[in-house]
């Protein structure tokens, strides 16, 4: 079990990294409070990547289990604890997966004697604050928006046999959650562009730019009963440009947005679709539309097998009743391009109050998370690492739904 000692650590490096959120790709604070705490348990960073992206790692050779932790917020700019900098919160719960993994790994650590532990704290899952990710992929320092995508192009995880992640569930009558898969996203970025006029005096001279985002958005309303019900289609945004001043005619409107499904050919479809439904109510009152497309994040698919064995570990700890098992979450996250080539698992945990990614979250329950959870993980990972067996039977049943070659070409 997590020693008392450890347990108070914990409890402070949770509290310190709560208190401290910072964006994607610019954890640079976040990173050196875990660093420094591995040093003080005598753990080196065994690989940077991806930025601001580092693993620990014991022992060596096979298996070898994968875990992940996140080190980034979300912009939650009313949250008790946002960065007056840039609103950046961790109202996701992010700091929580740190703190718990950091906790499993010290713990197995201190009795590991064959394979290989590796914990990665990857950087940027919030795909959030695109222009500062844009400016850094076309200085060439990055591939992707999303961390795990980084690491994916560039073969971070090829040796890592199974792969291990859990994200907090916000407030629930669960405790825990198994089984859980996510949907994929594209994100569209919708250029209306009209024609300024003076409002009142000259309309008739003018494209209304905004008249064409607001039959867009009516279309989108009358095409969602066309949505397949259980792919779980949803398509949402917010405009980031809303036109000009209130006596003007608008000569643009952005609107940025993402589109989301379980089914990757139903959401290129889907995307496909809305991009051509954009053009043509912007055609019909004789503007146009400009549409970006951005690689997001593929559905999440859990391996069954390993998910059979984390249902096994956590009935240890609770009634099934408080465990969620099969959900199917339209949240999304990179976790699911890791899936796409790795048995992977997310469990959910509670003991938050709160909603995720609110202004109300906080940490209700710091026992459940950073000692039960990381006792959980503890368990799971000595489970498969003293059954080598089995974790040959979750991977050679492993069948990756991409190649690196098609997932290559994604970003190109």
């Amino acid at each position: 079990m997590i020693h008392q000692t450890l347990k108070h650590e914990l409890f402070s490096l949770g509290d310190e990294l709560f208190t401290h959120p910072e964006l994607g790709y610019k954890e640079i604070q976040t990173r050196q409070i875990l660093i420094d705490f591995f040093l003080r348990h005598g753990v080196e960073v065994h690989q940077d990547f991806a930025q601001t992206g580092f693993s620990v790692r014991v022992g060596s050779g096979h298996p070898h289990i994968g875990l992940i932790a996140e080190l980034d917020g979300v912009i939650t700019k009313q949250h008790p604890q946002a960065s007056i900098l840039d609103g950046a919160a961790h109202s996701c719960g992010h700091s929580t997966q740190c703190t718990l993994m950091a906790g499993a790994f010290i713990q197995l650590k201190s009795t590991w004697k064959s394979g290989t532990l590796t914990l990665f704290f990857t950087p940027a899952e919030e795909f959030v604050d695109l222009e500062f990710r844009r400016e850094l992929k076309q200085k060439g320092l990055i591939k992707a928006f999303g961390g795990k995508q980084e690491m994916l192009l560039n073969h971070v995880l090829d040796d890592v046999d199974v792969v291990i992640h859990a994200h907090g569930m916000g407030e629930s009558k669960y405790r825990y959650s198994v089984y859980s898969s996510l949907a994929g996203f594209i994100y569209k970025e919708f250029t209306f562009v009209g024609k300024a006029a003076h409002a009142a005096v000259m309309p008739h001279l003018g494209l209304n730019a905004l008249n064409m985002f607001t039959l867009f958005n009516t279309a989108v309303g009358l095409l969602r009963e066309t949505f397949v019900d259980e792919d779980k289609n949803r398509f949402h945004g917010h405009l980031l440009e809303p036109g000009n001043a209130v006596n003007s005619i608008s000569d643009r409107v952005v609107y940025e947005s993402y589109v989301r499904s379980f089914s990757p050919e139903g959401l290129e479809n889907l995307s496909q679709q809305l991009t051509h439904t954009a053009m043509h109510c912007a055609q019909s009152l004789n503007g146009s539309c400009r549409v970006i497309d951005t690689v997001g994040y593929l559905p999440m698919v859990p391996s069954l097998k390993l998910s059979q064995v984390a249902k096994e570990i956590v009935q240890n700890y609770c009634p099934k009743d408080e465990i969620l098992t099969y959900e199917r979450s339209i949240a999304a996250g990179d976790i699911g391009d890791i899936s796409m080539f790795k048995p992977t698992i997310q469990l959910g945990y509670s003991g938050f109050i709160g909603n995720m990614h609110g202004s109300d979250l906080q940490i209700e329950d710091k026992d459940l998370i950073y000692i039960e959870m990381a006792q959980v993980i503890v368990d799971l990972v000595e489970k498969l690492i003293h059954t080598p067996d089995l974790v040959y039977e979750i991977t050679t049943t492993f069948k990756p739904l991409l190649t690196d070659t098609q997932y290559q070409e994604r970003f190109k």
